[in-house]
């Protein structure tokens, strides 16, 4: 059962689901697993290789010539930016998806 939990800017189209990650900095890079949805206030180069292993990515704020947007482009992952309270809304471990057509994020209930 999926709950909708976050609107935003659809960055990056597609459909991605996976467990929370949230990231304060590229000091959070040893962490951060293959798969997992990378949540933060907003992307900075020194995130790419956090980036680059994430099923989808979901920020606070950001537009659609964000950091986080351009580069989920590029990659062709998906994104969510702008949802405003992504960061103290998710926790890590949380099973959402992240629907980048729309701008949605849901919760996966079980």
């Amino acid at each position: 059962m999926e709950k909708l939990i976050l609107k935003g800017i659809a960055a990056s189209s597609g459909q991605a689901t996976g467990k929370v990650r949230v990231v304060q900095s590229s000091a959070d890079t040893p962490n951060f697993i293959d798969g997992e949805i990378l949540v933060t206030h907003l992307t900075n180069p020194t995130m790419i290789m956090m980036m680059s292993k994430a099923s989808a990515i979901v920020t606070d704020v950001g537009g659609l010539t964000s950091h986080p947007a351009i580069v989920s482009r590029e990659m062709g992952t998906t994104c969510v930016t702008a949802t405003k309270i992504a960061t103290s809304v998710l926790k890590d471990g949380m099973m959402i998806k992240v629907d980048g057509t729309k701008g949605e994020v849901f919760l996966i209930e079980e």
